[in-house]
């Protein structure tokens, strides 16, 4: 059974789990921040993914003449992490490869994630290290499910710079198509909706942006992604939520037959290299963000 832990900092609460690393919960004061999860709609909260993030073709890699079946978004979700206290506002929890590991990626490597949690934001680094004797191919995202009340009035996403008012088809199987379909982005400005999603996610690769902000009726998240060069919007049937994801790589394209190192976007980490990648979700509420607009 996983543990859990709490981390605390003045009013704001964070809530985590060690199975998968996964922030279950954060409140800033009375605001709830995160969705809390659904069995009959998304029943996760803000998944860690990682060693690939999207859809393998046939839910299958292959590494040199190999092949290894592999889970959407990888496998650290559903894996059993080591935590280590830094305090009572910050937490450490580490992945190191194992039997049940290799069975979907032979590779030794230490994946630890650091959540730093403050009175009005939450900061999360990602470190993958490479224990191998060989070049390992990974990506690595944060998929967390913002909690959002459609019926409370207007949101907006806005990006830091102007984007291309285009994303990548979704193909049968998760796969990234050469197609793209128009999404109504003015500019920086997107203005959130269900329908938006009923189509698949907004993948935005290679975004310009790497800073984003979610605009809700009480109050702005903004969010910082130095290190992730793609951003997916997504939400599912309506759920309260949005699911803002910071991904280094993206699923498998159609038709793709090639290696992990073959496919696009993958970083590739040399033999005892390692490598960090931060996020920091900070909260204004309704009248600071007001101020500073």
């Amino acid at each position: 059974m996983a543990d859990s832990h709490v981390l605390r900092a003045g009013q704001a609460r964070a809530f985590f789990s060690s199975l998968g690393g996964e922030c279950r919960g954060w409140r800033v004061g009375a605001r709830k921040m995160l969705w809390p999860g659904d069995e009959a709609i998304w029943p996760a909260v803000a998944p860690v993914l990682f060693p690939t993030c999207g859809w393998s073709r046939d839910g299958v890699i292959r590494v040199g003449a190999e092949s290894y079946p592999m889970p959407v978004h990888g496998f650290a979700a559903q894996s059993l992490f080591a935590s280590t206290r830094l305090g009572e506002s910050a937490i450490c929890f580490t992945l190191v490869d194992n039997e049940e590991t290799r069975k979907h990626w032979p590779f030794a490597f230490a994946l630890s994630i650091t959540y730093t949690l403050v009175e009005t934001a939450l900061a999360v680094t990602c470190v993958i290290e490479n224990r191998d004797t060989q070049v390992m191919p990974y990506a690595v995202g944060l998929h967390p499910g913002f909690a959002l009340d459609w019926q409370a009035g207007a949101h907006r996403f806005v990006f830091e710079t102007p984007e291309r008012a285009d994303v990548p088809v979704i193909a049968p199987g998760g796969l990234f198509s050469t197609s793209r379909r128009p999404v109504p982005l003015n500019g920086r400005v997107l203005d959130l909706e269900p329908a938006l999603f009923e189509a698949e996610a907004l993948c935005f690769t290679d975004a310009k942006s790497r800073s984003f902000a979610l605009e809700a009726p009480d109050g702005r998240l903004t969010i910082a992604a130095p290190d992730f060069p793609h951003l997916v919007l997504w939400n599912k049937q309506g759920g309260a939520y949005l699911a803002i994801e910071s991904w280094t790589g993206t699923g498998d394209p159609e038709g793709f037959e090639g290696t992990l190192l073959e496919r696009p976007s993958m970083i590739h980490l040399a033999p005892g290299a390692s490598r960090s990648h931060h996020v920091r979700y900070s909260w204004e509420p309704l009248g600071r963000a007001m101020a500073s607009a």
